[in-house]
């Protein structure tokens, strides 16, 4: 077992790993839209909170040389599901042919009042 962080993606805020590597499975804790720059949450609509989360998905992936191909699976936690057209053309384009496994879920709230949290589960 191996813990992974990557200082190109925000530090975590609890007790918790940015992401583990097990047997070639990479298993990435949620990411909100937090700018690791500036430590405060990407300001904007579902859209740009959405691109701020794959950029710090990308950023813990590439720490083992993985990218958004080597994702299997993500689950997507969302504020308001009103918002899952947006959030969904946004996801489409990330992946762009790619379609790993999803499930998504509206949640009552998200750390630092972002509306939207994406884990995932990646393979080397």
């Amino acid at each position: 077992m191996e813990f992974i962080s990557s200082d190109k993606a925000p530090k975590a805020v609890g007790p918790y790993s940015q992401a583990i590597l097990v047997d070639g499975f990479m298993f990435l804790s949620g990411q909100i839209p937090l700018d690791p720059a500036t430590g405060q949450i990407a300001a904007g609509d579902i859209e740009v909170q959405t691109h701020q989360v794959f950029k710090n998905i990308r950023a813990v992936l590439a720490e083992k040389q993985m990218t958004l191909y080597h994702v299997l699976k993500t689950t997507v936690f969302m504020k308001d599901l009103a918002d899952y057209k947006k959030m969904n053309a946004v996801y489409d384009q990330q992946f762009s042919g790619h379609k790993p496994a999803r499930s998504t879920v509206q949640v009552a709230a998200l750390p630092l009042g972002s509306l939207i949290e994406i884990e995932c589960i990646a393979k080397i």
